[in-house]
């Protein structure tokens, strides 16, 4: 079984934190209904999916995705980099419990899960405005036990490692060579995004299928002519705040 961990969009979503692009007014309704269609696009590819209830006090407490790195038989709670969502971590690690232990980054380290990419056994972290060296070396203290190794990653022009690249499987990466350095990435398939996409590259394998945000088509057409399954998802409001298709789930493999 595959867990998929949501959490329902604040009613301070507009007073979400902003870095790369300028603050556009956000529709609330529109938001949440476009989470709700994202939440079912999960259980469209057999995800059984966890909604938390919103939290108020959170305006990005709807990007799941920056509490918690989930790994085979536990999960690393992060220490986000704005300290405006470092609250959002305790209802992550209660809804964590009953699945994982729980291992947590302290300070001076600065995590956010959305520069976490982990294929196989090493673990990409994205040295961004949000993610610090001292995270890299927490980092690779706690997963040194369990047999990865940590790579930090430098980026240019984006939030996170995930607006960059993702992986496509295991094999298989989407990427936007102009935010990150293709040479990172030595020895995978690289699949460009379309240089006119240049936020394409944000996607979620789960499942045998790629959950993309219907806003590149020319990037999903590439994805296609690769023989991949896509389901296109409408978070354009969603992705006023930053967020893409990683952000709004934390996935556990059963």
């Amino acid at each position: 079984m595959t867990l998929a961990i949501t959490r329902r969009v604040s009613p301070r979503f507009a007073e979400c934190e902003v870095t790369y692009i300028p603050r556009q007014p956000i529709d609330l309704v529109r938001a949440r209904a476009q989470h709700a269609g994202y939440v079912a696009a999960l259980e469209t590819v057999g995800c059984s999916v966890v909604q938390l209830p919103e939290e108020p006090e959170f305006p990005d407490s709807v990007f799941v995705e920056d509490a918690a790195v989930i790994f085979p038989g536990f999960a690393i709670l992060t220490r986000p980099g704005a300290k405006s969502r470092r609250g959002e971590t305790a209802s992550i690690a209660t809804a964590l419990r009953p699945h994982l232990p729980l291992r947590s980054l302290v300070a001076p380290a600065t995590l956010d899960g959305g520069d976490v990419l982990t294929i196989g056994r090493t673990v990409y972290v994205g040295l961004s405005s949000r993610t610090n060296h001292a995270a890299v070396e927490q980092l690779s203290t706690l997963l040194s036990r369990a047999g990865y190794g940590v790579r930090p990653v430098p980026l240019t022009g984006c939030l996170h490692l995930k607006s960059s690249v993702t992986a496509l499987d295991d094999h298989s990466l989407l990427i936007n060579p102009r935010w990150v350095d293709a040479g990172e990435f030595a020895g995978f398939e690289l699949l460009e995004v379309d240089s006119s996409e240049e936020l394409g590259a944000n996607c979620l394998a789960v499942r045998g299928t790629v959950l993309c945000s219907a806003a590149f088509p020319r990037t999903h057409a590439r994805l296609q002519e690769r023989g991949y399954t896509v389901l296109l998802i409408d978070v354009s409001e969603l992705a006023k705040a930053e967020g893409a298709v990683t952000c709004c789930s934390l996935i556990l493999e059963g």
